[in-house]
């Protein structure tokens, strides 16, 4: 962990906190989720970059280090996609492997679609391809009103619920709750945080000491724009049609993470219906992975991911 340089890069006109391990001529970006943060890539860009490649992990604008922009209430994922592409140009990077978690995937899809020429091969963890509009939040109205989803999509409700307690706390009862096999669902008298069962324990791959780091990057950020992208911005279309994407893709799926019960999600994935969008796919199951594969059970997912990029060309 010593070995890895931080830095901000100005992308956009926002200074952007960036971190790095490793100086191969083949560079690893690494996207992450919400409430996740560079730091949830930790185990990963050590091992890419001992593998001999360049590993770089950045807060997305509006998390942790990063700045904020004016308005984030006005922006998209599309921001996410522009932000990717001015990063890789202001690290000189012409082409790279974009590894993306959680919502991370879908920025790291947009930007694989509308740049190919910028991208050699995409990993992502959890999400499938899939593209930001109406559609994606369809399956939202098979779920009962308190899904995490809908309920953060309303303005102002998460906001009361997190703000009741301290950002710590708000990262460990995500973290725990999003690491079981249930859909977070609360009742109608519940908010999402209500779910969360103060005896339950930290997982067992997730110490005192990650949960500190991660408080501390989102005391400074707050948790303003990660609501506002992905969840209140899921919706915006994305404006493209007959999309393909013809790079070598690897798609990680744990087994017990709870967005393979979305509604459809499962069939999509194991019918290979999402190789209409992405034909170049391989997809590989982890049994006991939950929604936090990359930090529960890195060796398997490090493993997998280098298998991958070493046998991509760039």
């Amino acid at each position: 962990m010593e070995k890895i340089q931080h830095s901000e890069v100005e992308v956009k006109g926002l200074r952007l906190h960036v971190a790095e391990i490793g100086t191969g001529s083949k560079a690893v970006v690494f996207l992450h989720g919400f409430p996740e943060i560079w730091y949830t890539w930790r185990h990963q860009m050590i091992a890419v970059a001992n593998a001999g490649y360049r590993g770089v992990a950045f807060d997305f604008r509006g998390y942790g280090l990063s700045e904020q922009p004016v308005e984030p209430e006005r922006e998209t994922m599309f921001d996410l996609v522009h932000e990717i592409v001015g990063l890789l140009d202001a690290l000189n990077i012409a082409k790279a492997f974009l590894v993306g978690k959680d919502f991370g995937a879908i920025p790291g899809y947009l930007t694989t679609a509308v740049h190919p020429e910028r991208v050699a091969g995409i990993i992502t963890l959890g999400i499938p391809f899939m593209l930001p509009g109406p559609s994606a939040v369809q399956s939202h109205l098979l779920l009962p009103k308190g899904f995490y989803i809908t309920r953060w999509r309303e303005p102002g409700r998460a906001e009361a619920d997190f703000g009741r307690f301290p950002v710590k706390s708000v990262i460990r009862n995500i973290y725990t709750l999003f690491s079981r096999s249930e859909v977070p669902i609360a009742a109608e008298d519940q908010e999402i945080m209500d779910l969360f069962n103060p005896s339950t324990p930290l997982p067992p791959w997730f110490s005192e000491e990650d949960l500190a780091t991660y408080a501390s990057l989102y005391e400074k950020s707050g948790f303003r724009y990660a609501l506002q992208v992905p969840y209140r911005s899921i919706d915006v279309d994305a404006g493209l049609s007959d999309v393909k994407v013809t790079i070598p893709s690897l798609l990680i799926v744990g087994e017990k993470d709870y967005v393979l019960k979305f509604p459809g999600m499962e069939d999509y994935i194991r019918s290979g219906a999402v190789k209409n969008f992405v034909p170049d796919l391989e997809i590989v199951y982890i049994p006991e992975g939950s929604h936090f594969v990359p930090e529960q059970i890195p060796e398997k997912v490090n493993q997998l991911i280098i298998e991958f990029l070493d046998k991509q060309s760039i």
